[in-house]
């Protein structure tokens, strides 16, 4: 069914943020070229030569000569034997450790991303509701929610959009929530996504969300109801009434979050389809417009019961001020329209005060605030507006500087035995809060490379590029280490349905655990799946699950929902992290001198002010 989700809001420290440049490389001291390159020793074991050229000087810096005299052959042969087995025993010992098998110290062979990514994506695909794609990845799905929206008084058309999880509901909040992720990564990212082929893929799933937020604009659709939950059936299947949760202009974060979604979508197409893209805007400015034009009337989707009341148990917002600064600020970038950065400015301290302290350096569906001040402090790097703005944008810069030491630092956040970072420990599925972590501080780092820029510091440290990127690395993926998230971890098992040799085969998935073999299965039917502990029928290609607890143990086991469940609104962070991390052919880490060059990142660090004039 329709349905949405909710937010917190940060309150930060205000640190000022020192940057460190390093010397270009021609200012590098390299080693000159020494006369004592080599040595010559002359032992004298074999004759001379009988010419005359062993009288020419040598060509190297340096040569001596020994006057060697084998007394005892037999004693010589002996010691040269011993010698000779001596080396082949450290030969063999070296050989021998590098194939015993090692402890977990985050370091193993590569893994293909762009196979990572692929996969990651096609989650999407099988999470799509209405009419399914002929030419579909996904199998095991059809056309399924055909009739969704005609329970509304106006018969509201409301097919499409993406299932969020294991159940049938859909969520209008997550589901703007990830449109937004996945267009900023495709904003930031989009020569990557090119490379590897993956452009048109991601477009499509962001169309795709955006079609549907389109269609809910001025209803803000939200709901559930019990049979979802209760009954276990594919989509296709379901012959239960779908209620809609019916919002108005009060639900203040859901509609911030779909500004956010349907403004940073435009950018996305704004060169594809200037139509389309228009068509986004328009929507996003009136809406905004709805959701700000009473402050004294504004506040959260799930405290209104005939809006978000059945949300609850799933997307429980705490706040609002967040999302209608995240809001303002992609619609900024969209339209290059400055009263829109001026409302992101002037609210953006009122969104730091009521941040939980429990959201605080957490970026995910329900807090928004911490992405934003990177998007911010993005502006402040390459398109500084000054006055009077300077104010507001050196405070997220400061804010960004401390979110980074924290990623760096080991003090704010504890980490599990095997190096998985725990920001939410009393929440559970924390693979979701460390693949965004993941994607903020390597899309920093990468912002600082533009900079020429080695790092930074807050008041309790400081950074540098290369410690942002470990971090990242560590939390998702790699070139050279073998992250957490795809098999680096004592579980040896990818948290990636499908990636690897092992992966969760008990994924708590309406679709997945139920046979494609053309029967109709009822609500009850599907209990014989749900109950079973055989692997699922269907692979669940891409899907993130909600991780291991923080001991880094994992139970495979449908009825585990807290380890098993995947959710759109992970995914998205996973797809985050995995093209930020991505290094194409062409922008390739240089081996040799282990620096990047600051132009080929792979980063667009222009193209989303192109209507800010």
């Amino acid at each position: 069914m329709p349905s949405s989700l909710g937010y917190q809001p940060p309150a930060a420290d205000q640190e000022p943020v020192t940057y460190v440049h390093t010397l270009s490389e021609a200012g590098r001291l390299l080693p000159s070229a020494s006369r004592w390159n080599s040595i010559e020793i002359d032992f004298n074991l074999v004759p001379q030569s009988g010419t005359a050229y062993h009288s020419l000087p040598s060509g190297y810096s340096k040569s001596y000569d020994h006057n060697l005299v084998i007394r005892d052959r037999k004693l010589f042969k002996r010691c040269l034997y011993i010698s000779a087995s001596i080396v082949i025993l450290f030969v063999a010992l070296i050989l021998l450790l590098q194939l015993l098998p090692h402890k977990h110290h985050h370091h193993g062979p590569s893994k293909n991303l762009t196979l990572a990514l692929n996969q990651a994506l096609t989650f999407f695909d099988a999470q799509k509701s209405g009419t399914y794609p002929q030419n579909g990845p996904v199998k095991f799905r059809g056309d399924s929610g055909l009739q969704d929206g005609n329970s509304t008084s106006n018969h509201a058309n409301l097919v499409g959009g993406f299932y969020d999880s294991g159940n049938n509901i859909k969520f209008s909040f997550s589901t703007a929530y990830t449109m937004t992720l996945l267009s900023w990564t495709v904003i930031e990212y989009h020569q990557k996504y090119a490379d590897i082929g993956e452009l048109d893929h991601v477009k499509d799933i962001i169309k795709w969300g955006s079609d549907y937020l389109l269609k809910i604009g001025n209803v803000n659709s939200d709901g559930t109801t019990p049979s979802d939950i209760n009954c276990w059936e594919r989509p296709e299947d379901m012959d239960y009434q779908r209620p809609v949760s019916i919002c108005d202009s009060t639900a203040s974060d859901l509609a911030g979050e779909i500004v956010a979604a349907l403004s940073a979508a435009s950018l996305v197409f704004k060169n594809d389809d200037s139509v389309y893209s228009g068509e986004l805007m328009k929507a996003a400015g009136e809406l905004f417009e709805s959701a700000t034009k009473d402050p004294n009337n504004q506040g959260t989707y799930t405290r209104d019961e005939s809006c978000g009341g059945q949300s609850r148990d799933f997307y429980n917002s705490s706040g609002y001020n967040d999302e209608l600064v995240w809001g303002g600020t992609w619609l900024f970038f969209a339209t290059g329209d400055i009263s829109y950065l001026q409302y992101a400015t002037d609210q953006f301290q009122a969104a730091v005060d009521s941040e939980k302290s429990s959201d605080k350096w957490i970026f995910d569906w329900n807090n928004k605030l911490t992405a934003n001040m990177v998007l911010l402090t993005r502006l402040q790097f390459f398109h500084d507006l000054g006055y009077p703005y300077e104010g507001s944008l050196m405070t997220s810069a400061n804010m960004t500087g401390s979110l980074m030491c924290s990623y760096v630092s080991n003090r704010i956040f504890n980490m599990t035995p095997g190096g998985l970072v725990i920001q939410r420990p009393n929440y559970g599925a924390p693979l979701q809060f460390a693949a965004t972590a993941s994607f903020l501080s390597k899309l920093y780092s990468d912002y600082l490379d533009l900079l020429l820029s080695s790092g930074g510091s807050c008041s309790t440290g400081e950074f540098t590029v290369d410690m942002l990127r470990n971090f990242s690395l560590s939390q998702a993926s790699i070139t050279y280490n073998v992250n957490y998230i795809l098999g680096d971890n004592p579980m040896n098992m990818s948290y990636m349905v499908g990636f690897g040799d092992k992966f969760p085969s008990q994924v708590h998935h309406r679709s997945a655990s139920i046979p494609w073999d053309g029967q109709h299965y009822s609500c009850k039917d599907g209990y014989k799946w749900r109950d079973s502990k055989d692997p699922n029928p269907n692979v669940l290609l891409g899907a993130m699950v909600g991780g291991p607890d923080e001991f880094d143990k994992f139970i495979d086991e449908r009825d585990r929902q807290e380890f098993t469940e995947p959710r759109i609104t992970s995914n998205a962070g996973l797809v985050a992290a995995i093209i930020a991390l991505h290094d194409p052919p062409h922008t390739r880490k240089n081996k040799k001198k282990g620096q990047y060059h600051p132009a080929k990142l792979g980063l667009d660090q222009m193209g989303i002010f192109d209507k800010i004039h």
